[in-house]
């Protein structure tokens, strides 16, 4: 079996397509998580510089550097954090849980992620936060209080003053007027 790991591969759509166009190409697959897919059986005839392009045509690329699988890595494992509020228990603080998951030094995480993303992680998760945020206000089924407690804000206003922050309106705004999402894969 052959690991492939794939970058900008962070949610549910990213999955299907991947896995759909790997398939295509006739892939054999074990599985296919974020970032990652494990080939049962590859196709004949079929270099890997033919299933980078095919991944580029969407929007993702074959990882070899494995800094760059590290951070991905990161985004993959902060992206269930939000979305699917999975793995981190709640009275772990992120840098511990992702020192504790991917077997690094906060420290070191932190530098290559900047320095491979130009972005901090605090930076990166408070932008994944706010995208769901904007989902969620969109969805209409939770109130704003409810939102901020399910993203892990310790209250309501430390929530706007992020979510204000970024998007340069209040989440009561931004319901009102929901514009400028991007999907999570874009963040």
């Amino acid at each position: 079996m052959t690991e492939l790991r794939i970058k900008n591969m962070v949610c549910d759509r990213c999955l299907r397509t991947v896995q759909r166009l790997l398939e295509n190409l006739g892939f054999t697959l074990e599985t296919v998580t974020l970032g990652r897919v494990v080939v049962k059986k590859w196709p004949a005839n079929l270099s890997r510089a033919v299933v980078d392009t095919a991944l580029k045509s969407e929007g993702f690329a074959l990882l070899d550097d494995p800094k760059q699988m590290l951070v991905e890595q990161v985004k993959a494992l902060l992206v269930n954090e939000v979305n699917y509020k999975a793995g981190r228990p709640a009275h772990q603080n992120v840098s511990a849980y992702l020192s504790q998951k991917l077997g690094y030094d906060y420290t070191y995480l932190s530098h290559l992620f900047s320095a491979t993303e130009g972005t901090t992680i605090e930076r990166y998760l408070i932008a994944l936060k706010v995208e769901r945020a904007k989902a969620l206000l969109q969805d209409g089924q939770q109130s704003i209080g409810e939102i901020a407690f399910d993203l892990g804000y310790s209250s309501v206003p430390h929530f706007t003053n992020q979510f204000k922050s970024v998007t340069g309106q209040t989440p009561g705004q931004y319901k009102k007027e929901p514009v400028g999402r991007q999907s999570i894969d874009e963040v």
